[in-house]
Parts: C-alpha cells; structure tokens; sequence
C-alpha cells in the first residue's frame, strides 16, 4: 500500500545512521562556547510576527517571501522564527539579561524555517548554530565571536574555509552610501527585478544582496562602502583587522558583503568553503548595535552569527572528516526459555545503570535469530542463558569478531579473573568492574581484586 503521508517539501528526517554526527557537532559546539564564556539559551520556535519584521526587515527577502506565518485561535500574528537572533534579543530584553552583568554571551543549537526553494544546503526547515553577545561596543567583541568560528572549525579538522570581511557603516555614514548606492541603481532601473524596484527608494542597500543573477551582474560595478564610512566606523573596522591578525586569523576584506538582514551595522562577516557549490557560505553574522533599543530595550550594542549544520556536514563529508560512530553494543545476552528471559532482562539493566549498551531478547526470537541480531548491531560480545546456565551458573561468552567462545563461571570468584584471561582487554575497565558486579547481585559472593 502506499504511503499517503509523507514529509513535506524542504524537510528531512534525521535517522540514527546520521543523528550521531548531529549530535558530536551541537555538543562540540556548545562545550566549547562555555570555554569562551558563552552559556546556552533556548528560545520558542514561534514569535510574534511584528518580531522579526521589526529586526529582520520588511525589505528583506525573508520578511517578504519566505517566512511562515498564521494566525492562532486568538487571532494573533504568530512566524515560525527564520533565524536566530531576534528572539534571542527579545528574551535578553524580556528577561532583565541586558540589565544584568554586561557583556552577556549567549549561545544556541536551533531550527529555523524559511520557504525558500528546496536545494542542497537550503532547506525550509534547517538548523542553525550561533552565538549572540550584548553590551560591547568595542571590536574586541567582534574579534573574539569571529576567532571562535574559526577555532571551532578547527577542531572539527575543517580546511579550506575563508574569512570574508566588511564594514556597512554605521546609520549616519551609510546615509550618504545610500544616496550614491540609489543614483548608481536609478541609472540601470531598466535592468532590475521587480523586488529590487521596490526596494529602490526604501534601501537599495538590499538590492547588493538580491539573488536575481541580472540585479546581481548590475551590482557589480556598484560604490563600495568601504569609501563612505565615517571615521568612527573606519577606526572600528581597522581596530578588528588588527586584532584578527594578532590572533592569527586570516582573512580578506570583501566589500560586497551586505548580508540579508536590515539589523547590521558595521562589521558583517562570512566563512565560505569551496566544497558547498553555490551555497558557499557556512556561517554568516555581523554587528546590530540598535536592535535591542529598536525592539523597546536600553540602547545597548550586540553582535552574534549563526551557522548552518546542514552545511556544516555536508563540507565534513566532502573533506572525508570522520565523524566518530557511538560504541556499539558491549553485550548481548540471548536467552531460551521465560526464566533465562527474565534474567536476561535483569543483567541488561544492571549494565545500562552503570552506563553500558547492553541488549537482550524483547521479541520471542528463536536463539539463531537472537544471534543474527547481536551480529547486526554490532555487539561486540554474546552470551546465551538457558535452564542449564541458570541452574549451573556457567554460560558460553562468543566474541563477535573472532568467534572464540569460552566458558565462564557464573557462580563467584572466578568471573573477574576471566575478564582478563579471556583476551576481553579491551572492553573498559568501568565495564570489567560492572560484569563482577553482576555476581553480587546474583546473591554469591563478591569477585577477588585481581592483580595485573
């Protein structure tokens, strides 16, 4: 029969065979942000709607023609978030965190949604990493948030990945880039989309970063910002190369780097790699110094980026980077017959609690069958208990990679000594220690400390 209900458009389900490399990635993330001071925040997935227009922009691609919206039971205006850093700016506000000790570092592991056209590395709904840090208006703040990426993806054994730099000015220099950006773009109104026309007299800042191929062949021969910044934003954009190159980040100024979103000012950032084809860019970010008042907080300045998982991993497997697989199972126990079942049960519990994989019979399977399983999962050990093992208390353990069986006592002293004997070396000691255990809470007598 099939399947009437499937996965909507832009999603994918994430199985076990790759949630493991989601994983190892959010938490190498996350533990390495407390390292630089950065405490994880969750956030709702839904915001009001005037949220992300108000931040994000209502001349912005993602405001305009791709966010989604509805409308609850109480007739309220409601988006699923597209990014990341509006609600955490709403929570920093709402929760007093702005009034508190400054700067503060927040950091986060998210979905997003976006409905955009479904695409490699572009998915309506993807998932982002990213940090946010308020209250520093200095580049030294800028500089630590930018050196993290980089640190970051060198711990994940990333290469080839460029640091791409800009300053957009602040609101009082960009007036006048604005004005040469509007009369270079009303010469060659001819040759721009639809959107861009729109975008004309409200901020032609964005049409530099329409998507159009056309606007985009138009915007080449653009101003550049870098030539209208005042002398402030100029300081602030020499103060984070200096800084850069004192820890040893490497990078190239591009003066085209806008970044899709109204709230920047100033430093605007991208790490591209080479291995993502058109969706070059991994991680993106850059300075919002008025968001936090535009949203009803204290004028304080921020900063923040977020990257892509899905991107992330897909620049991993094109550079063969080995994401390491969860252990597989330490030991499974087969069983024959309801009390060897029972008991079966009973031992897997004892070595989850003491933090091992172990797995037993929970489906009726005949004993061939159990075993063609404990080989599928990868156990790394089997044993078998039966009428016989109970009553005898000696049971045959198998080692999965070289078929070598041996029989081993269940009834006391002898069990820990077999660990070693037994060429089970390499299973840790936590688990040799857990196995002896097992015989106490059999009822017998607890095994000898054995020397090496």
């Amino acid at each position: 029969m099939a399947l009437e209900i499937k996965s909507i458009k832009g999603t994918a389900d994430v199985l076990p065979s790759d949630s493991y490399k989601w994983q190892f990635v959010e938490r190498k993330f996350l533990d390495t942000a407390r390292k630089y001071g950065f405490g994880e925040i969750r956030v709702p997935t839904f915001e009001d709607k005037r949220l992300f227009i108000r931040s994000v922009g209502d001349t912005t691609d993602v405001v305009q023609k791709e966010m989604y919206t509805f409308t609850d039971q109480g007739g309220r205006e409601l988006a699923l978030r597209p990014e990341g850093t509006a609600g955490v700016n709403r929570a920093v506000i709402e929760n007093g965190l702005i009034n508190g000790a400054l700067p503060v570092k927040l950091s986060y592991a998210i979905s997003c949604f976006r409905a955009e056209k479904p695409q490699a590395g572009r998915m309506r709904e993807f998932h982002q990493l990213g940090m946010e840090l308020f209250g520093s208006p200095s580049p030294s703040a800028d500089a630590e948030v930018i050196a993290f990426v980089s640190e970051f993806f060198r711990l994940l054994g990333i290469q080839g990945i460029s640091l791409e730099i800009n300053s957009i000015g602040c609101k009082e220099c960009r007036k006048n880039y604005h004005a040469a950006l509007k009369s270079y773009f009303e010469a060659r109104k001819d040759q721009l989309c639809e959107t861009c026309l729109e975008r004309l007299d409200k901020n032609p800042l964005r049409i530099l970063d329409c998507k159009n191929p056309e606007c985009h062949e138009v915007a080449k021969d653009a101003p550049v910002v870098l030539d209208y910044l005042c002398d402030d934003c100029k300081a602030h954009f020499e103060g984070l190369k200096k800084r850069l190159d004192a820890l040893g980040v490497q990078y190239t100024v591009n003066p085209r780097i806008v970044r899709g979103l109204d709230y920047y000012v100033r430093t605007v950032f991208e790490f591209v790699s080479s291995d993502l084809g058109a969706q070059s860019t991994v991680c993106g970010g850059g300075r919002y110094d008025g968001l936090i008042k535009s949203l009803g907080g204290p004028d304080q300045p921020g900063i923040g980026y977020a990257m892509g998982v899905e991107r992330l991993l897909m620049v991993m497997k094109a550079q063969g980077i080995e994401i390491p697989a969860p252990a597989p199972c330490d030991l499974y126990i087969g069983s024959i017959g309801e009390d060897a079942s029972v008991e079966a049960l009973r031992l897997c519990d004892i070595l989850r609690k003491e933090g091992f994989s172990a797995e037993c019979d929970i489906v009726g399977r005949s004993v061939k069958a159990q075993m063609k399983y404990a080989d599928k999962i990868g156990a790394r050990f089997s044993m078998v208990l039966g009428d016989n093992e109970l009553a005898e208390k000696k049971a045959s353990v198998k080692n999965m990679a070289t078929g070598e069986n041996t029989e081993v006592s269940l009834d006391g002293e002898p069990l820990k000594a077999f660990l070693y004997n037994a060429g089970l070396d390499d299973l840790s000691d936590s688990l040799k220690g857990t196995l002896g255990g097992i015989l106490e809470n059999m009822g017998t007598s607890p095994a000898p400390e054995v020397k090496e």
